[in-house]
């Protein structure tokens, strides 16, 4: 099976997937309470004597800057790989 086929198949059964699903909060609840957990914990060693709301807005901004760190790597990723084909 080649690349496209494989994409276009793993497309068609999430499609599928999500199409049974009637409520995707609730699917993806577990998913995101332990994602926030891990940026509430990391929170929570960088300043162990902060408060709740602290923790809270500390966990956020490192959730953002996961993120951006992810999106900046995926940028740089497409960078390279135009400048691969223009070769």
């Amino acid at each position: 099976m080649d690349p496209q086929e494989r994409t276009l198949r793993a497309s068609l059964a999430a499609h599928t997937s999500w199409a049974n699903t009637l409520d995707p909060a609730s699917r993806t609840a577990k998913a995101r309470a332990a994602a926030n957990g891990r940026f509430e914990q990391q929170a929570r060693e960088k300043h162990p004597n902060a408060s709740e709301e602290q923790i809270a807005r500390v966990a956020e901004h490192l959730k953002s800057a996961h993120f951006r760190r992810l999106a900046l790597a995926a940028a740089q990723a497409r960078r390279a790989k135009k400048a691969a084909a223009a070769v």
